[in-house]
């Protein structure tokens, strides 16, 4: 665990000596704030044309405003995880330290739960950005903060399993590239398997619906804790993860 730790700080710091971290952090929080800031306009004008109209509207906040934030935040992270990861494995491959890597004293499990480890915590400080924007919400609302803290569970989950298949991606190629291209496509794939259920209803429909990460992320957006939904990305990011392992064994045997 030690290891684990050291490289994950030595990637922490080598996403903010570069500009890579900070464009990361000030995208995400500019594209968040303007999803936040047009869902609470469109908030608030529904509120106050429903009762010049004198007509009752249901103003709930974690249904109406909370819950597409929380999916738009979903789908920024579908674009941005692949620069997250496209560099851990493959700038090693570029620069040749990959063979010192493979050589060294440091078990491969450990080099992996500390990049891993170092991509979550970026995406995590990400999602900490965005919750300025809630801290606002909370001080002039009264939302329920439960529904949403399960939410970022699931953004939080969700962005493990995509990073662990970044990272696999990583592995298999020198450029930086094609790391984050490939697996933007992977990703999204995953994302749009979903689809199949609105129009074919057979068995390998509901199949590849199930393995879709949009699946599981509903009950998540909803404010319900789904064990089922936890499993499945659970799941995600043990495969990733084993993968990248076995990618990694590849390597050492070689080296």
């Amino acid at each position: 665990m030690r290891n684990s730790w050291i490289i994950c700080k030595k990637e922490l710091r080598s996403y903010f000596v570069s500009p890579v971290a900070y464009i990361l952090l000030g995208l995400f929080a500019v594209v968040f704030g303007f999803f936040f800031w047009t869902g609470v306009r469109y908030f608030n004008d529904m509120g106050m044309q429903s009762m010049m109209r004198g007509q009752s509207f249901p103003m709930n906040i974690n249904e109406q405003l909370i819950r597409p934030l929380v999916s738009n935040a979903s789908v920024v992270g579908l674009f941005l995880i692949p620069i997250i990861t496209m560099r851990l494995f493959a700038e090693e491959k570029r620069t040749g330290t990959i063979e010192l890597l493979a050589t060294s004293p440091i078990r491969d499990s450990e080099i992996i739960a500390g990049k891993w480890l170092a991509a979550l915590l970026l995406y995590g400080a990400m999602l900490l950005l965005t919750a300025v924007n809630f801290v606002w919400l909370f001080a002039y609302g009264n939302p329920d903060w439960k529904p949403l803290a399960i939410a970022y569970l699931g953004l939080f989950l969700q962005a493990g399993a995509m990073l662990a298949v970044g990272i696999f991606i990583s592995t298999l190629t020198r450029n930086q590239i094609i790391a984050g291209t490939v697996t933007f496509g992977v990703c999204l794939l995953l994302w749009i398997m979903e689809w199949v259920s609105g129009f074919e209803a057979s068995t390998w429909a509901t199949v590849l619906s199930y393995l879709s990460v949009l699946t599981h992320f509903d009950s998540f957006s909803k404010g319900v804790l789904s064990s089922k939904d936890a499993v499945y990305y659970v799941s995600l990011i043990a495969i990733g993860l084993f993968l990248t392992a076995r990618s990694l064994e590849s390597l050492r045997w070689r080296a």
